[in-house]
């Protein structure tokens, strides 16, 4: 059980301090990445998920981002 708080605090802390992850679909390239018979690798389409920018939001900044609008809202 104290680990299981470690842990989640240690994921608090690297949400905080770096919100933003590598895109899981592309990997962080921005376009989906091919590897041609020769071995180089070459740019395809640009990725959908992230639009092309090889980020996204990481699942705790997204659900740190959800309360703190909803407490905003709440006390207006």
């Amino acid at each position: 059980m104290p680990a299981l708080i470690v842990l989640a605090l240690c994921y608090a802390v690297l949400c905080a301090a770096s919100p933003f992850g590598a895109c899981r679909a592309c990997k962080g390239w921005g376009a989906k990445v091919h590897q041609t018979r020769t071995g180089r690798l070459k740019r395809g389409r640009m990725c959908r998920r992230c639009g092309g920018h090889g980020m996204r939001l990481r699942v705790g900044r997204r659900l740190y981002n959800a309360a703190s609008r909803l407490h905003r809202e709440g006390t207006r």
